[in-house]
């Protein structure tokens, strides 16, 4: 799929006022977050992604690829679709062993099928390094661990689907490592966009869109000020993330890590 770029096109807020941003475009190899308080829509903005929006959704919003209405199959037909969704709930109806799971789908949508052992082995390779506890070919679906399932998905949509257009909606809540997974997918030329309340995420982000009131209200672009607030947070975060860890392995706390911890 030769996709360039996507164009939002603003609709109405919740309280029917025109969206202050009517026009966002988003290019291949964007980083992108939507930060908002809770119920602000910024689900319902990538759901309006998702559906390919066309002023017949509550928001009234239309997308654009490449400046042109999407084509009908992309919509109708999952192995032409473009984008790829992964959300908060991720339970699986199928019980095969993940390596049979990655097998099946890269089966489907590999049109060479010389390649299938590779995409399966690089899929994996890409999960485990976004989760602590790696993910095994031989586990079930239905076994893996809420971090292991979203690592797997977003390798799976990465580099199995290789859609163009990949939509994360706070993936922070899995417990997977941000910082690592952001470095890798910026390998991929592709649009990332992460729905987040994570400021690690939005400011590892190219630019972040402010949703408010249903509607998108403000798009900043994360500048030089903003990168450096952005590594001080990460080594905060970093040092909670190591606080959660000694407490999962069952260790105590000292007062001098306590200390080290807030004086970060």
């Amino acid at each position: 799929m030769n996709i360039q770029k996507m164009t939002i096109f603003g609709g109405r807020s919740k309280s029917g006022l025109p969206e202050p941003v009517q026009r966002l475009d988003l290019n291949m190899g964007d980083v992108v977050s939507i930060v908002g308080s809770t119920g602000a829509g910024k689900t319902t903005l990538i759901n309006d992604i998702e559906l390919f929006a066309d002023a017949n959704t509550p928001t009234g919003r239309r997308l654009l690829i490449n400046g042109e209405k999407p084509p009908a199959e992309y919509r109708d037909n999952p192995a032409c679709n473009p984008i790829a969704l992964i959300t908060q709930h991720t339970t699986f109806l199928s019980d095969l062993p993940v390596g049979e799971f990655l097998t099946i789908h890269a089966n489907i949508r590999s049109k060479d099928k010389s390649q299938i052992e590779d995409l399966v082995t690089r899929t994996l390779a890409f999960a485990n390094q976004l989760t602590g506890e790696p993910v095994q070919p031989l586990i079930r679906m239905t076994e893996l661990s809420g971090g292991q399932t979203r690592a797997l998905l977003i390798a799976d949509a990465t580099i199995i689907c290789n859609t163009p257009i990949v939509l994360l909606d706070e993936v922070e809540n899995a417990g997977i490592n941000r910082n690592r997974a952001i470095e890798l997918l910026r390998q991929y030329r592709k649009i990332f966009i992460f729905v987040t309340h994570d400021p690690r995420i939005a400011l590892l982000s190219d630019y972040r869109i402010v949703v408010k009131d249903g509607s998108i209200s403000d798009v900043f672009h994360t500048d030089e000020i903003e990168r450096k607030c952005g590594e001080r947070v990460s080594v905060l975060d970093d040092a909670l993330t190591n606080l959660r860890n000694q407490l999962r392995r069952g260790e105590r706390l000292s007062q001098a890590e306590l200390e080290s911890i807030t004086c970060a």
